[in-house]
């Protein structure tokens, strides 16, 4: 008797558990989420004027063209497009700095960015931690900030604005650095330019 009423008494803390942790909490935390928090809840995906999404402000992107601000080299090989397939995954290089393809990667990194005549910033030589960083700091952003002006026909006292408002500052005001999330000051920028030949 004993141990059938030990068995019942497992079963119905198993099942009880199982509605707590598979249904009652997931379920919680999706109307907390979507009720409070829809934007940062469904991705963070930033869509364009015409409402197509452009990317994630939580995911680094790639950008090449002057008149853009870069972000961080990344391991990752971003997909572009909504049918592209995955070609990488989160997650940094996994090198150790004695590892000749690390040293490689940097060298060939800081060639790029002499052929595009910017100064070097760390954060635009090394990848981050994840791969998927959407930030750079505030001394690469400046490092940038001519090369883009000359690029869009614009004085640099146009963007600064623009600069400080996409800076995210420290985490709960005192963990890590302010960070410039580059996808919001590029898009910000090309409505500039958009509104700008508007009113012309």
């Amino acid at each position: 008797m004993v141990i059938i009423r030990e068995t019942f008494r497992a079963i119905r803390m198993t099942l009880i558990l199982w509605l707590i942790t598979a249904l009652i909490y997931p379920l919680a935390i999706l109307v907390i989420g979507q009720g409070l928090f829809p934007f940062p809840a469904n991705g963070s995906v930033m869509l364009n004027i015409d409402d197509k999404p452009i990317g994630s402000a939580l995911i680094g992107q790639i950008f090449t063209a002057d008149r853009y601000f870069q972000g961080r080299p990344s391991t990752v090989r971003y997909s572009q497009g909504r049918k592209a397939k995955p070609t990488g995954i989160s997650g940094a290089s996994n090198l150790a700095p004695s590892n000749p393809e690390l040293l490689n990667r940097v060298i060939e990194q800081v060639n790029q960015s002499q052929e595009q005549s910017s100064q070097l910033s760390e954060d635009l030589i090394y990848t981050s931690g994840s791969g998927l960083d959407p930030h750079i700091s505030l001394k690469a952003a400046r490092q940038q900030l001519s090369r883009v002006a000359n690029a869009r026909g614009i004085n640099e006292d146009d963007i600064i604005p623009l600069l400080n408002k996409y800076t995210d500052g420290r985490f709960l005001w005192i963990f890590g650095e302010p960070g410039v999330n580059i996808l919001r000051l590029n898009y910000a920028l090309d409505l500039q330019d958009i509104n700008r030949k508007l009113n012309k």
